[in-house]
């Protein structure tokens, strides 16, 4: 990968993507909302950021997400479910992740291997949902793989050696994790991208349009 654009750089698992991609010595472009006021939950600041981009660009890698919204933890029932809560997951889990693959058929090369990836979260899958609760981040991810599923088929009648996927990270030690992890294994920042990296560059297209975990396990819809 000779160019990579990684969105939500200054994050945890994006501040390491970016700092592994750079020792490999591909040339990294950087978005993210401390540094350069990107914001992925407003449409005009996706626009406003994307559009004066040319690329082509290799990788496009969306690092953003969030568990905790606004002070709204994680539903344990349904009762406790709200509108906004929703609107709020969706805003930033699917909708701007989604806006960033609109551009993708413009950023990504026609003539090389190309990759779109988006973290998602073992959660967001459907088939492996077996304990119930957290409906917002679990609805807005499956949403994400939906919609990433939907992109690759359509990315790929013009860019036939794209890939594009989603990806769950694992249990990383980050902010969005701290109050979640309850003794799950973790790993730092620095690990997760190098497992993610690792499975990005065994994929092929034939693998366009799935979700993989960390350690490149297919992970059910």
């Amino acid at each position: 990968m000779d160019t990579a654009l990684i969105i939500g750089a200054s994050g945890g698992i994006g501040q390491a993507l970016s700092t592994a991609l750079t020792a490999r010595g591909t040339a990294v472009t950087g978005l993210s909302r401390r540094d350069h006021g990107f914001d992925i939950t407003d449409p005009a600041s996706v626009e406003a950021a994307l559009s004066p981009l040319t690329g082509p660009f290799d990788l496009i890698f969306v690092a953003t997400g969030g568990l905790e919204i606004n002070g709204q933890r994680p539903e344990k029932s349904l009762k406790e479910v709200t509108a906004q809560s929703l609107q709020d997951q969706f805003a930033l889990n699917c909708i701007g992740p989604s806006l960033v693959l609109q551009h993708a058929p413009r950023l990504l090369p026609r003539d090389r291997r190309a990759v779109f990836a988006a973290l998602s979260a073992r959660v967001g899958s459907i088939g492996d949902n077996g304990y119930g609760g957290w409906y917002g981040y679990r609805t807005a991810k499956a949403a994400l793989n939906q919609m990433v599923h939907t992109g690759a088929i359509e990315l790929a009648r013009s860019h036939r050696a794209s890939i594009c996927v989603t990806l769950h990270p694992g249990t990383v030690d980050t902010a969005l994790t701290a109050r979640y992890a309850r003794g799950h294994p973790t790993v730092t920042p620095d690990t997760a991208a190098a497992n993610l990296l690792s499975v990005l560059d065994r994929l092929t297209p034939d693998d366009t349009g799935r979700f993989f975990d960390w350690a490149g396990t297919p992970v059910p819809w």
